[in-house]
């Protein structure tokens, strides 16, 4: 499974978790977040894939994103219809669309999206829209009808490593293409400790 650490902010914390060579990082495009990206990227490995993440933003907005920081890859974690990601996907950029889970979901609400984006993104439903901190039942996911491959998120921090590998046994883990951490790996809002981000990467 590949990793995806979300929520950079910090220019030097940037530079040092790319040296840990994750295979996505992603920035947060939302002035109520505390993460809230509002700086310049620096110079990371090419191999890195930039995410921009976004909430309910202006197709605009979200174009002078991809423009200004060289996104590969947008994220969306708001109630963005069908339309947006496929105006978004002509652009070249892959469109990852998010939905939150607890401890139970609606399947259907994913089959207008089959076509129109390149990943779905499955996180906790919490109180903001991620960053909550805390997992939802994954075994939900043994009921998802779709092939498209999607992100795990919410709450993954290094005591989920366990879990993590009984979930590796179901067959759902199969279309599971990367894991997405974030809030378990900060010592701040937005300032992730890389220690902790290697050792997990170790034993993903």
């Amino acid at each position: 499974m590949k990793l995806k650490v979300c929520g950079m902010k910090y220019p030097e914390n940037i530079r040092e978790v790319a040296q840990l060579q994750p295979d996505f990082l992603g920035f947060i495009f939302h002035e109520r977040s505390t993460r809230n990206f509002d700086d310049s990227i620096p110079k990371i490995q090419k191999s890195i894939k930039k995410v921009g993440v976004f909430v309910d933003e202006s197709i605009e907005f979200m174009n002078r994103q991809i423009e200004k920081h060289g996104l590969s890859m947008v994220q969306l974690h708001g109630h963005e219809s069908p339309e947006v990601c496929r105006m978004l996907a002509s652009t070249k950029v892959k469109v990852i669309k998010v939905f939150s889970i607890k401890d139970e979901f609606d399947f259907s609400v994913l089959f207008p999206y089959e076509d129109v984006c390149d990943y779905f993104l499955f996180d906790t439903k919490g109180k903001l829209p991620g960053g909550n901190g805390y997992t939802f039942n994954w075994n939900v996911l043994k009921k998802y009808p779709s092939t498209k491959p999607y992100f795990l998120s919410g709450g993954i921090g290094l005591d989920q490593l366990e879990s993590l590998k009984e979930f590796k046994k179901n067959k759902v883990s199969e279309l599971c293409f990367a894991i997405d951490v974030n809030s378990r790996f900060e010592s701040e809002p937005g300032l992730k400790i890389p220690k902790a981000i290697k050792e997990f990467k170790s034993q993903l």
